[in-house]
């Protein structure tokens, strides 16, 4: 489980916004007619099942919190996330964004649907018009998704290529050089403690030089959010 700090800082989102996708809010509005003004509470934007006012997140709620980062980043509103996810709902069951079957080039979201083509994705929002769209940015270039339900399982937040991954079954979802286990916050507290010598480093603890390199580029991208 993370904090809404720590998954603030994971993440790299405000964490009032945080907040608001994992929690919900309240607002003020005013009617256009003369009926007194009221207060309305959207639900939360990351759907959480049993963990309705919690201040903790999962790992899937972790992602969820990527996947509409990076939708946002891309220019589509949170409204129309809502609306997105609701169809995509009604159409799969889940409630997630935190799997492989999202995409977005930046002003529409799509969604693969079972026993499809690969290249054929419904366009959501769009009265079940289907395209073809080879290239579609996204996330998914830094999560690992299982291979039958298609949920996220493990994140590399700087990339595959590099050696840092939050990994629910590890070290209790803390950031960890893969496949070693090591914490990437020992690796740089004991960089900073050996002078920042990555070669001290890499022999106290038998990791790569590599692996230090990455471990304190994330913790240092952690300290500047």
């Amino acid at each position: 489980m993370y904090s809404q700090a720590m998954a603030s800082r994971l993440v790299g989102l405000e964490p009032s916004r945080v907040r608001r996708w994992l929690r919900g809010y309240e607002y003020n509005y005013a009617p256009k007619t003369s009926a007194p003004k009221g207060r309305r509470r959207p639900s939360p934007l990351v759907r959480r099942r049993g963990a309705l006012g919690s201040q903790y997140a999962s790992f899937v709620d972790l992602i969820d919190l990527l996947f509409v980062k990076k939708f946002v980043e891309h220019g589509i509103s949170v409204q129309r996330l809502r609306k997105a996810l609701e169809e995509a709902v009604d159409l799969t069951g889940d409630h997630h964004f935190a799997q492989r079957r999202f995409w977005t080039d930046g002003r529409k979201i799509f969604l693969q649907i079972k026993d499809k083509p690969a290249e054929a994705l419904l366009e959501l929002l769009s009265g079940g018009q289907w395209v073809i769209a080879p290239i579609i940015k996204h996330v998914a270039h830094q999560i690992e998704f299982d291979a039958i339900t298609g949920v996220s399982t493990r994140w590399f937040p700087l990339g595959k290529d590099k050696t840092v991954v939050v990994d629910p079954s590890v070290a209790f979802g803390a950031p960890t050089i893969a496949g070693r286990g090591v914490q990437t916050a020992n690796v740089f507290d004991l960089y900073e403690g050996e002078g920042r010598n990555i070669g001290r480093v890499s022999a106290w603890l038998d990791l790569p030089s590599e692996a230090v390199h990455n471990a304190v580029e994330f913790e240092q991208i952690l300290a500047a959010a």
